[in-house]
């Protein structure tokens, strides 16, 4: 299974033509991604304990709209609160909150940071993953700098706003294909849209693991919903002899 291991070899060794190839992957299982804004009753430091506590893999905090101290601040009780349960942790968008937090890493939108300066400015050991929303996206990310790869909207979501439509189970397996040729290895998970009713679809499409806000924080019992999606996730992995 794809699977972080905080005590594992992150360096990157030499390869193909010269590049530089990552060593690291990252168990995607359950994505949980923490937005203030779509945390409903929940404060946001005990969601992200809950959803880590329920078997998130990897937590995600989004904040679109706090200013850079505030998010700073938040992220280093986000980290302090996973530290004892050992699940990485990385900021969307913002590489200077990551920093500034002492975060695993971040996760980088197509109109974000380049990759490439945010691979320099955080070093070979930090996690970066990167959202890839169409087949030309995937065909020139360069994916020796990536360490996961974020593909979606894969269905109509409420918890941001969609540029573009949906592109389904299909356009997610599309997209996959083409990472996956070039990157054999690279922990792929779909995002956008995702709850219990079709989580497995998405990983009957190739996905390692799926990415999660609304069917995590939306609901009264966050940690029981996380511990459902665990479920549906690793039942399609073993289906999948992984």
């Amino acid at each position: 299974m794809l699977s972080y291991d905080a005590g594992a070899d992150k360096t990157r060794n030499a390869g193909k033509n010269g590049l530089w190839v990552r060593l690291m992957l990252i168990d995607l299982r359950l994505n949980a991604i923490v937005d203030p804004e779509r945390a409903g009753v929940h404060d946001p430091l005990e969601l992200a304990r809950a959803v880590a506590e329920g078997g998130a893999t990897l937590l995600q905090l989004r904040d679109k709209r706090s200013d850079a101290r505030a998010m700073i601040e938040t992220a280093r009780a986000i980290k302090a609160v996973l530290a004892p349960l050992a699940v990485p942790f990385v900021v969307n968008d913002r590489v200077d909150v990551a920093l500034a937090a002492k975060a695993d890493g971040v996760h980088l939108g197509p109109d974000d940071m380049a990759i490439e300066d945010a691979r320099a400015l955080l070093g070979r050991d930090a996690i970066i993953g990167a959202s890839i929303k169409s087949v030309e996206a995937a065909e020139a990310v360069p994916i020796d700098l990536i360490d996961y790869a974020g593909v979606g909207g894969v269905y109509a979501t409420l918890s941001k706003q969609q540029k573009s439509a949906p592109i389904g189970t299909e356009g997610f397996a599309r997209i996959t294909c083409v990472l996956r040729r070039r990157a054999p290895q690279l922990p792929v998970v779909g995002i956008a849209g995702i709850d219990t009713t079709n989580a497995a679809a998405v990983m009957a499409a190739g996905a390692d693991g799926i990415a999660v806000i609304s069917a995590l924080s939306l609901v009264a019992d966050p940690r029981s919903a996380a511990r459902g999606l665990r479920a549906i996730v690793d039942g399609m992995l073993a289906e999948r002899g992984v």
